[in-house]
């Protein structure tokens, strides 16, 4: 089998992988697939668009919703082609300088999205502890700041990985465990030595994850020490019901991430689908989740979102 072959000629071109032992089911599996990028691509345009368009969204809060929605597309856009070229039985080919892009493109707007996540905690403090001085801390340009400083980081901290990974010999099997490709999925396939990229991996994990879940703990804390401040129980709820969507939007990209990579690092010889079922999770919540959470919560999203689907019945409703 060409996939399996131990010859370098063919470290140029690695093998996806779809549902395994469900091959003859891809067709009926790729629907669901199909619905969730369609809601994740159209959701996330959506808003972009309200937050462009509706001059009462020209805030700190939406501008970093809109840096949010950027993200969870960047994550998930370029799985979708390899995806369905697996489960369509077109081919399970990818030449090896697409599958690091490919990786670059993921694990930059995975970290990326963290340090959105970071800023828009840091954005709810603001909001609620010092609200007479939000618009002169947060202003457009330090937003701007915050989006470029955000991806150049991740993207700058992916190089030295993925730099190595291009020199790697490739002489055992092929086949990666997804339909798209993940850095400590191609590594295991390395026959060479892979330590740097594990040790340097999990200080990229830890720097990166690890700063920015700890300054969103601890605004966080901040936040509620001023929210028990406040006299009224109405005004402490109307104050922490501001975090909910935040606080939905953290657990929906950090659960998963940690999930999968605790899977991929000590429970290798678990069931493959375990592995498949935590990456599509990790991909493909995020851009789905965070706009229904948005607009369900956020007022101003939401009468955007209904003003976009039937203007002329909410023009109607406002008269």
């Amino acid at each position: 089998m060409a996939a399996s072959n131990s010859s370098n000629t063919l470290s140029s071109t690695f093998y996806l992988t779809g549902i395994p032992g469900y091959e003859e089911f891809h067709h009926w599996i790729s629907i669901p697939f199909c619905v969730l990028y369609l809601v994740g691509i159209t959701d996330n345009c959506m808003i972009l668009h309200i937050v462009r368009t509706d001059p009462r969204l020209h805030e700190p809060m939406y501008y970093f919703l809109a840096m949010l929605s950027l993200t969870d597309m960047g994550m998930s856009l370029p799985t979708m082609i390899s995806l369905f070229r697996v489960l369509w039985s077109i081919s399970r080919e990818i030449q090896f300088s697409i599958c690091v892009v490919q990786m670059f493109l993921i694990h930059t707007f995975s970290f990326t999205e963290s340090s959105v996540l970071l800023a828009m905690a840091l954005d709810r403090y603001v909001t609620i502890c010092h609200p007479l001085h939000y618009a002169t801390i947060l202003t457009p340009k330090l937003i701007a700041k915050i989006g470029i400083v955000a991806l150049f980081r991740s993207a700058v901290l992916m190089i030295p990985l993925l730099a190595r990974v291009a020199f790697f010999p490739f002489c055992h099997s092929h086949v990666l465990s997804h339909s798209y490709c993940l850095h400590q999925d191609m590594i295991r396939l390395a026959c060479a030595d892979i330590r740097f990229n594990v040790v340097y991996g999990l200080v990229l994990i830890t720097l990166l994850w690890g700063m920015d879940s700890l300054g969103i703990l601890v605004s966080y804390v901040f936040i509620l020490h001023s929210v028990l401040r406040i006299a009224s129980r109405q005004g402490r709820l109307k104050a922490l019901n501001t975090c909910a969507s935040h606080i939905c939007a953290v657990l929906i990209l950090y659960v998963p991430m940690i999930g999968l990579s605790v899977v991929h690092r000590f429970s290798k010889h678990s069931s493959p689908l375990i592995h498949i079922f935590m990456a599509h999770i990790y991909l493909l919540f995020p851009p789905v989740l965070n706009p229904i959470i948005y607009s369900v919560k956020n007022k101003q999203i939401y009468q955007g979102i209904l003003h976009l689907i039937s203007p002329h019945k909410i023009s109607s409703t406002v008269m």
